[in-house]
């Protein structure tokens, strides 16, 4: 294990056998985010588990590789990513203007739309993965995951120590979720409580991954997160429940609030920030752009051998040529689906438009949702809050054109519309929301882009295959909250709902403004204080992560930073430490490792649902009052317990 990229000219990259078993890997994951994001509205990261999988089936062969590896979990993670298309694609079953998801037409959106993500990723590598400081958590992981299991063969002690360490964590992530989804300790805890005239709450999960995302993105980020934890809880959802009546169930009146305006809120501090950020990125964006320019050039000039092989993307040409090539095929969609609704009077107009938002949204929210990511990572990445924005963006197109509040069959056709043009933009979206990841294990590892872009477009059209046939399982035997005739067991969907009625308040005329307005105030202040603090050389405060904190439920953004601090604290050992870099790495294993045990137990668990039917198919009791204070404690203790025992590992003497 060491910090420098691996030699790694020649070895065996993308080969059939690695390509299938991504594939087979894509099967399961992908079915599993599909049921997980329709049932509780989250997804995980599938790069780590797919990572650790693909090593435990290649080293059943001599000629395994960690490049092969790589590749494996590159195909599976697109695939994976690319299930939250589901945040979108429900939306027309719940409107009532599906009654299933046809096959073919599902299968080419998804592709098309993640196709795309890919082709706009590839100059943004040289922006945002290569030219950049950005932590990249997952990526990192990865990586560190890859380069401990292709080193390990070799018996080196820091290898052992680090083998030791991401298998500790991982195993105690994995067991404390075995344990809290019997029941006996709790999975998470919340609280609703009185706040001057209105409520709020607090809350956490019990997770370990977040404790090792916060490890890996830092103290920065952490803390601007927390800030936006306390605008979000202690200000916003206290001021928007007021006044609160006596006796009144204060868990509904939080949540209702919460996800109907505080949310909202968020959106739009997201959205001043993402334009922001797209803003400070664009020159590096540039810079990228002229530099895969030039390695085209090289490239024709028949010097392709003088490039550094992880500097070796997909020739700009095929990239600007498949982005163009993909218009035609996304036109013909639109015009499929647009077919018995207003816009088949007049298509043309209103698809060339329409292929205009999704070339020009699709550029902003590729840097975007990549950037995002590269700052904290694609699993805690707040995709949904960016599907807002693109859906905004369609309905408005959609406004300005036909108006609103019209015509009630006219006003469903054209929220169908919407969605389904936002589904293509998501697509795009998840993907460059991932891939970067992707591309930052390879640049760690020392893979070929190229090989590594081509694997992300073969996972997208794995993905896109299986995708429909899960939507449509589920729907036929569950359906989705909402649509007309579910039942009492229907999946919640609770993104494509949001998403949903943000398309009917536009198109319907009934949205509250407002709270997007309030929101990119706040965004605004964040940005100003931000650059201020820059400017002084104080820790920064970035102004997406504020929106992350008020957006995301404080279940799934407390923890992380704590993790944060105890990262920091880590880290501040470390460096005095004999040898520093190496009781760092120690450190990045350990929070991967607890990334790496909850990810595989999410898949297991989820097969469980499924083969089960059952939302606690491993509950051995009810709920207990003395559950939450158990967790705590037990929680705490193995958290304390694995950080004493890295620092025994990372500060013995190499031998």
């Amino acid at each position: 294990m060491t910090n420098e990229q691996p030699q790694t000219s020649g070895i065996a990259e993308l080969t059939l056998r690695g390509v299938i078993l991504g594939a087979l890997i894509t099967l399961v994951f992908t079915a599993a985010n599909v049921y997980l994001g329709l049932k509780i509205g989250l997804t995980f990261a599938t790069s780590i588990p797919a990572a650790v999988i693909s090593m435990a089936v290649l080293r059943l062969f001599s000629t395994g590789t960690i490049l092969e590896n790589n590749i494996v979990q590159t195909i599976a993670s697109a695939a994976g990513t690319l299930s939250a298309i589901i945040f979108v694609l429900p939306g027309l079953v719940i409107i009532g203007w599906w009654q299933g998801f046809p096959y073919w037409l599902s299968a080419f959106t998804i592709a098309t739309g993640g196709i795309l993500g890919v082709m706009y990723s590839v100059p943004l590598r040289r922006a945002l993965v290569t030219g950049s400081d950005l932590p990249y958590p997952e990526g990192v992981a990865a990586a560190e995951v890859l380069k401990v299991g292709a080193g390990s063969r070799e018996g080196l002690e820091e290898n052992k120590r680090g083998l030791a360490a991401i298998v500790a964590s991982a195993l105690s992530a994995a067991t404390f979720s075995i344990v809290a989804k019997t029941r006996l300790i709790a999975e998470e805890a919340a609280t609703f409580f009185k706040l001057g005239a209105g409520a709020t709450s607090v809350s956490t999960s019990f997770s370990m991954a977040l404790i090792g995302v916060g490890h890996l993105v830092g103290l920065s980020v952490g803390v601007a997160m927390f800030i936006g934890l306390l605008i979000s809880w202690v200000g916003l959802v206290p001021y928007l429940t007021a006044p609160t009546p006596a006796g009144a169930d204060l868990s509904a009146v939080v949540g209702t609030v919460f996800s109907t305006k505080a949310r909202f809120i968020g959106a739009g501090t997201i959205g001043v920030a993402a334009i922001w950020t797209l803003l400070k990125i664009l020159g590096p964006i540039i810079s990228g752009i002229r530099s895969a320019l030039a390695a085209n050039a090289t490239r024709r000039a028949g010097n392709a051998g003088l490039l550094d092989i992880t500097e070796r993307d997909l020739p700009i040409g095929i990239v600007a040529g498949t982005i163009a090539a993909a218009m035609l095929p996304i036109a013909l969609l639109l015009w499929v689906f647009a077919k018995g609704g207003p816009i088949a009077l007049n298509p043309v107009p209103v698809i060339g438009l329409t292929l205009a938002y999704v070339l020009v949204a699709g550029i902003v929210i590729a840097s975007v949702c990549g950037y995002m990511a590269g700052l904290i990572g694609a699993s805690n990445s707040p995709i949904s809050g960016v599907g807002i924005l693109a859906v905004l963006g369609a309905s408005l197109l959609l406004a300005a054109i036909y108006g609103s509040g019209g015509d009630e069959g006219q006003t469903q056709a054209l929220i169908a519309y919407a969605l389904f043009t936002t589904a293509i933009v998501f697509g795009i979206a998840t993907i460059s929301n991932d891939n970067l990841q992707d591309l930052k294990t390879g640049q760690l590892v020392g893979a070929t882009p190229w090989k590594q872009q081509l694997a992300l477009v073969l996972g997208v059209i794995f993905g896109a295959l299986v995708i429909p046939p899960v939507l449509d399982l589920l729907n036929s035997a569950f359906g989705f909250a909402g649509a007309s005739g579910a039942g009492a067991n229907a999946l919640p969907a609770p993104q494509a709902a949001l998403i949903s009625a943000l398309a009917k308040g536009v198109l319907g005329g009934d949205l509250d403004w407002g709270l997007i307005a309030i929101g990119a105030g706040i965004g605004v202040v964040v940005i100003i204080v931000d650059e201020a603090l820059g400017r002084a050389g104080k820790l920064r405060l970035p102004p997406l992560a504020v929106g992350m904190g008020i957006y995301l439920p404080m279940a799934l953004t407390l923890l992380i930073p704590v993790g944060a601090v105890i990262g920091h604290v880590y880290n501040r050992w470390a460096l005095r430490q004999a040898n520093p870099e190496f009781a760092e790495r120690m450190g990045v294993l350990m929070a991967t490792g607890f990334i790496v045990g909850e990810s595989l137990f999410g898949v297991a668990f989820a097969g469980i649902v499924a083969g089960t039917d059952s939302d606690a198919p491993l509950a051995l009791v009810g709920e207990s009052h003395w559950a939450v204070p158990l967790a705590i404690l037990i929680f705490a203790a193995v958290i304390a317990g694995l950080y004493a025992r890295l620092r025994g590992w990372a500060s013995r003497p190499l031998s």
